[in-house]
């Protein structure tokens, strides 16, 4: 039997200094895209996938990640007492179940592996899910949904794959391409960020996975890869092999809101994609074309 998917780690440490000034007091993730914040994108991606327990791994000055999904008794107070019915329902909807958040604390920036490893005693032995709130994506069917279907098919790691210009992949994690079939592509080898020459393909890592408990066991001999950091990449490469491992070219667009041109056409898309913004959207369009 397949263990159901039933956990997820964010890692939200960063400091998010291509944002600064809007930064220095507010995490990244809280920046929002039209009215939602980045955080709660990918919760609410994770809990499409049937996802109900999260782990929030953070760093100094971002309680605010966690409160986001907390009762505000003081505002829904408001709200009822204006009749505001549509407002008071879209935050309770958004409240998380006592005890379906915790958080954990990596002192130190020791890349992403590091910072899954700081969540070891949340994961313990069950799969679970990983999601980069930078990486916002638009899909029809939720993209970590799309991830869970196919651990639930192949028992095994899961990432979210897709192809980029050869000479880019010096910024990703690529993969070695084994038998494809639809959708589904088989992982062979991994490789962070290599030179475009040594590349392996095109196809490269995006920010959700989905991986076995195993990882942890690697990650915590604490080896230094690509930047002198405990590469998340390197610890999965060892599970190949192992344990069945496959990339999921997903159905969709992802925007890279961990940069400012990315997030900024993540506003226009995301308006574009909404019936009560698409026509606003369109008319400020028209006026910058």
């Amino acid at each position: 039997m397949v263990k159901p998917l039933r956990k997820a780690v964010l890692p939200v440490a960063g400091l998010g200094t291509r944002f600064l000034p809007a930064t220095k007091q507010m995490p990244k993730e809280m920046l929002p895209v039209v009215d939602k914040p980045l955080i709660q994108y990918a919760v609410e991606e994770a809990r499409a996938a049937g996802i109900e327990q999260f782990c929030f791994v953070t760093g100094r000055g971002k309680t605010m990640l966690v409160e986001q999904f907390d009762i505000a008794y003081e505002l829904e107070r408001t709200l009822a007492e204006r009749n505001k019915a549509k407002e008071l329902a879209m935050l309770q909807a958004q409240a998380m179940p006592p005890g379906a958040i915790v958080s954990t604390r990596q002192q130190v920036p020791l890349g992403l592996g590091h910072a899954i490893w700081c969540a070891r005693h949340f994961i313990q032995d069950d799969p679970f899910a990983i999601l980069l709130p930078d990486d916002l994506m638009l899909c029809d069917v939720s993209c970590m949904k799309q991830l869970a279907d196919a651990y639930a098919a192949t028992g095994g790691n899961v990432v979210a794959i897709e192809e980029v210009p050869r000479e880019h992949v010096s910024r990703y994690g690529v993969i070695a391409p084994g038998a494809t079939t639809g959708n589904l592509v088989e992982i062979t080898g991994l490789v962070e960020k290599p030179p475009v020459e040594k590349a392996p393909s095109n196809l490269t890592v995006i920010g959700r996975y989905v991986l076995m408990p195993e990882v942890i066991g690697h990650l915590s001999r604490m080896e230094k890869g690509a930047g002198g950091e405990i590469q998340l990449t390197d610890s999965m490469a060892k599970l190949i092999g192992a344990q069945p491992f496959h990339g999921v070219l997903y159905e969709g667009r992802r925007f890279d809101c961990g940069d400012k041109a990315g997030y900024l056409e993540a506003q226009v898309a995301f308006a574009l994609a909404r019936d009560d913004m698409a026509p606003a959207m369109r008319g400020i369009l028209k006026k910058y074309a």
